[in-house]
């Protein structure tokens, strides 16, 4: 009679085991509980932002002869603009840091994130929205309710970081900027842009 139970039995036991590893190795895949304990700083200058100051090698240091005595150096390009800037409230986690919109010489656009500070997630990532910025548990979700541009994975939970905006999308139709969880569909914190 026990041969029978034990052979009734471990099949059985054998399942749950199975299941069980399977379930806490799937949890582990997507909580990714250790990123919580493990920080990446990135620390990226501002495209654009340390113009050449000195003329290029073999350009002539004084006027050329012949020239008139009034001329002045060709004006040096604009730097970099902020166009609009704000900042970072916690949300699901707590965050803090500066966002600033930024048109750069060329014309293109990036988000800068300054002095991030945040929790490392699976599955981060910097987006551009037109959403409002709301303090609290209300804001944790708005932020897919409407128009949103991803600008990429989130490089870095600490430091300052630059995402460029895509061509052909307009920055002004945007309000805010999310550190968003694709995982989870959840903000870890947000930035009203308030234009400069």
């Amino acid at each position: 009679m026990g041969r029978i139970r034990n052979a009734l039995v471990r099949p059985w036991v054998v399942g749950v085991l199975a299941l069980a590893v399977a379930g806490g190795g799937f949890g582990l895949y997507w909580f990714q509980p250790w990123k919580l304990w493990q920080d990446e700083t990135v620390q990226e200058a501002l495209p654009g932002a340390t113009a050449a100051s000195e003329a290029p090698a073999g350009a002539p240091s004084g006027t050329p002869s012949g020239a008139p005595s009034d001329a002045s150096p060709a004006p040096s390009p604009a730097g970099p603009a902020t166009l609009a800037s704000g900042e970072l409230i916690s949300h699901e986690h707590a965050t803090s840091g500066t966002v600033k919109l930024v048109r750069l010489t060329d014309g293109s656009h990036v988000v800068r994130l300054e002095n991030l500070d945040t929790s490392n997630g699976p599955d981060l990532h910097v987006w551009l929205t037109d959403a409002p910025v709301k303090e609290g548990q209300a804001g944790w979700h708005v932020f897919d309710d409407g128009d949103h541009v991803s600008l990429g994975k989130l490089k870095g939970n600490k430091g300052s970081q630059n995402y460029t905006v895509p061509a052909g999308v307009d920055p002004s139709g945007f309000t805010s900027v999310s550190i968003w969880c694709d995982r989870f569909d959840v903000s870890f914190g947000a930035a009203e842009l308030a234009r400069a």
